[in-house]
């Protein structure tokens, strides 16, 4: 296993909508343990494939305290279910930076494994509000797009300054 180069925002990788994973090689088993890897180190309760430059529709998710109740989500496909509720965010492309986002407080996934079988699972809390942010990231789409222009601007500078500082 091996660690991955996680992108920042504004890279504008992080805009490119990921394509469905079709064939199901080893490769894709190994990149979803470097993607856990990668999230574990960071540290991270979630990560995109598109955030690590692989535009895939891959995820892999873990909101144990232990991590040890890892996900790995290929093409995920979300149904929201019930009332949406705020939410505080972080993102490891956007680091540092932390708002309070609405999201569907339930959801059902149709997803694959990385041997390629179907299956669907049911998450609330914070594992509903994890995988929907991993999969707006599968479409491009980073939490700090959920925000007014205001608290963007205010955001792209402090991350700006940071950068420079770094």
């Amino acid at each position: 296993m091996s660690l991955l180069h996680i992108l920042h925002h504004p890279d504008p990788r992080l805009r490119t909508k990921a394509a469905p994973i079709v064939e199901f090689p080893s490769a894709v088993a190994t990149l979803a343990e470097d993607m856990l890897e990668t999230m574990y180190a960071a540290p991270g309760i979630g990560l995109a494939a598109t955030q690590v430059n692989v535009h895939q529709r891959l995820i892999v998710v873990d909101v144990s305290e232990g991590n040890n109740e890892p996900h790995v989500l290929i093409n995920p496909k979300l149904t929201l279910i019930g009332e949406n509720i705020p939410w505080e965010e972080g993102c490891l492309s956007v680091p540092g930076i932390y708002e309070t986002v609405q999201r569907s407080e339930h959801i059902e996934v149709l997803a694959q494994s990385v041997t390629g079988d179907e299956f669907t699972m049911q998450a609330s809390g914070l594992l509903a509000i994890c995988i929907q942010h991993e999969c707006d990231h599968l479409d491009g789409k980073l939490f700090v797009d959920y925000l007014s222009s205001l608290k963007r601007s205010r955001i792209n500078k402090k991350l700006k300054k940071n950068k420079e500082q770094a």
